[in-house]
């Protein structure tokens, strides 16, 4: 939210400059039922507590079949009628909660967009993107920009995240399409995970902010000169190469690598220290990347995740993200 406040006061620069060349909507607060919701003296934020859903996991699924028998020949007048038609059928849903009205509301404002950036914190991280495979082009500038230390990349991880459900309609859409029927890139989608929520500054807030303005800047979206773009720091591996850990028993946490780290096969990652009889177990990574994130808390109970690293291999299938 600290980045989405400095990024509105440079967007207003650009605005009083007459130097944007884009519809620019910005959310500054996406979640507000979350914000509200504190038990016993925490913030909760994640779920909801009234149905203990996800705010940020199965957002409803759009009709690629119906969008798909308007297509004619013409690409840009394509993508025009398939944004219309969406357009309509968010307009005919009607919400029966406060949860489906804020999750529809989002989706109205983001459906015709060319690109959608969503905000999250992780719980301890480095900064790192989720995004879809076939877009990464377009998307390893931010990630360039953004200095992020890890990009995850999928077609579907089986969550239908809100960045999700916007890329993988598009997806959908062009695979198995007429090729006389082109469709135009839709919606490049990206999740900027911006580290941890306790990695809260000015300064880094500035740093991160400036770095959106810098890709909007490439994309044409913004008019200035182009920054320099700079190096990639690590390069993008599949979703499904990442190692998820979990704890083997209950106990203490202790971390024995540092995030952004690159670990080997064999390192070991996390102890996990029985406080009655000292028995330590120690979990040791199975492949080689990045310790991107790992759990925040200090004492896990079996079987909690604690901690992820990437990896060029993939290892897993099916349902990627968690709850």
């Amino acid at each position: 939210m600290l980045v989405a406040l400095h990024l509105k006061r440079r967007l207003a620069e650009f605005e009083q400059r007459k130097a944007i060349n884009a519809e620019i909507v910005l959310v500054p607060v996406a979640n507000p039922i979350g914000l509200d919701q504190i038990l016993l003296g925490q913030f909760v934020g994640r779920f909801d507590l009234e149905t203990g859903r996800n705010f940020n996991r199965d957002f409803p699924e759009l009709n690629y079949l119906a969008a798909r028998k308007l297509l004619g020949t013409d690409a840009i007048e394509n993508r025009k009628l398939i944004r219309e038609a969406l357009n309509r059928e968010l307009a005919d849903i009607r919400p029966r909660s406060e949860f489906e009205s804020l999750r529809l509301n989002l989706m109205r404002l983001s459906i015709d967009a060319d690109v959608v950036l969503d905000l999250h914190c992780s719980l301890e991280a480095v900064m790192h993107l989720y995004a879809n495979t076939a877009q990464w082009e377009q998307v390893e500038p931010l990630a360039r920009y953004l200095g992020a230390e890890a990009a995850l990349l999928t077609t579907d991880s089986g969550g239908n995240s809100f960045d999700e459900t916007h890329s993988l309609f598009w997806w959908n859409l062009k695979h198995g399409a007429e090729r006389n029927k082109p469709i135009p890139d839709g919606c490049v989608a990206v999740t900027i995970e911006c580290r941890g929520q306790r990695d809260v500054s000015y300064e880094q807030a500035e740093k991160d902010a400036d770095a959106i303005i810098n890709f909007l800047i490439w994309r044409g979206a913004l008019i200035d000169e182009i920054p320099e773009m700079p190096a990639l720091i690590s390069p993008a591996t599949p979703l499904a190469g990442s190692e998820q850990f979990y704890a083997p028993v209950s106990g203490v946490l202790v971390h024995r690598a540092k995030l952004g780290a690159l670990i080997k096969k064999g390192d070991a990652l996390f102890d996990i220290v029985d406080p009655l009889t000292g028995q330590t177990n120690t979990v040791c990574s199975n492949t080689e990347g990045i310790f991107y994130m790992r759990r925040a808390i200090r004492f896990v109970h079996c079987g909690n995740p604690i901690g992820r690293v990437s990896g060029s291999v993939p290892i897993r299938a099916g349902k990627l993200i968690g709850l």
